[in-house]
């Protein structure tokens, strides 16, 4: 598993795949499973859709809870196909020096969400996003048929 820090760049141009754009409400976890599983359907992902909504409901749920502006704001989901591989973006307006991998006492309820992605992704990073805020993506490799 690769983790890191900053904009990711490398390897070939990323194919869009679709994305949405929601409210920073808990609502909005819900929505995004549901999209996210509705636009990839007709792409027949090879790799775990339900890893890649859990991660993506841990991923939208840390961007509602810290996401910080002084105007009103949203969180936008990215995911695009590069090569094989399916990238998943959340980005927010929260500051990126505060993105960091956990280990919760046993009693705690929280803090798990990142431990998870890095559980069940092939790669993942945190880092300052181009549209400003923070961006944490997450890549399953070989979620798509060679070709």
């Amino acid at each position: 598993m690769t983790r890191t820090y900053g904009t990711f760049h490398d390897g070939p141009a990323p194919e869009p795949l679709g994305g949405m754009t929601l409210y920073p409400v808990p609502e909005s976890v819900g929505h995004a499973r549901r999209w996210f599983r509705k636009f990839t359907d007709p792409h027949q992902l090879a790799c775990s859709v339900d890893d890649c909504l859990l991660m993506i409901s841990e991923l939208v749920t840390n961007a509602i809870l810290y996401g910080k502006a002084d105007e009103p704001w949203h969180v936008r989901v990215r995911w695009y196909r590069v090569s094989e591989a399916l990238r998943v973006e959340v980005h927010n307006p929260g500051c990126p020096a505060h993105i960091r991998l956990r280990t919760p006492e046993a009693t705690e309820a929280h803090g798990r969400g990142l431990l998870l992605v890095d559980g069940l992704a092939d790669e993942w990073w945190a880092g300052p996003s181009q549209q400003g805020g923070t961006v944490v993506a997450f890549v399953m490799h070989r979620a798509f048929e060679p070709g």
